[in-house]
């Protein structure tokens, strides 16, 4: 192997290494276009299953893979974006749509 394609294959692990923190920040994406759509309960739905998408992702995969979804220790992160995606859900679930009586 030479000392090209040994670089071209670090470079690509590190980009494959991203791939779960780009499908969590693309869900995040898609929950801004909501909010400022005003569906805002839908957004905030679409944020909370991102945190909980997060949670698995970093449960399941091994440390060299989940990039920056890695934040402090795998039980640490796991729980943090597991309870924060679960609050987030609950709430965007539990809240009226401020009296509209429409579903936003």
């Amino acid at each position: 192997m030479t000392a090209q394609s040994d670089g071209r294959t670090r470079r690509a692990s590190r980009i494959v290494a991203q791939i779960p923190f780009l499908i969590v920040a693309a869900l995040v994406l898609v929950a801004v276009i909501l909010v400022l759509a005003d569906r805002w309960r839908r957004g905030a739905f679409v944020f909370g299953g991102a945190a909980v998408v997060a949670a698995v992702l970093r449960a399941v995969l091994p440390t060299t893979r989940v990039g920056l979804l890695q934040v402090r220790g795998r039980v640490f992160d796991v729980v943090a974006m597991g309870t924060a995606g679960a609050a987030i859900l609950w709430l965007a679930t539990s809240i009226d749509a401020l009296g509209t009586g429409i579903d936003q």
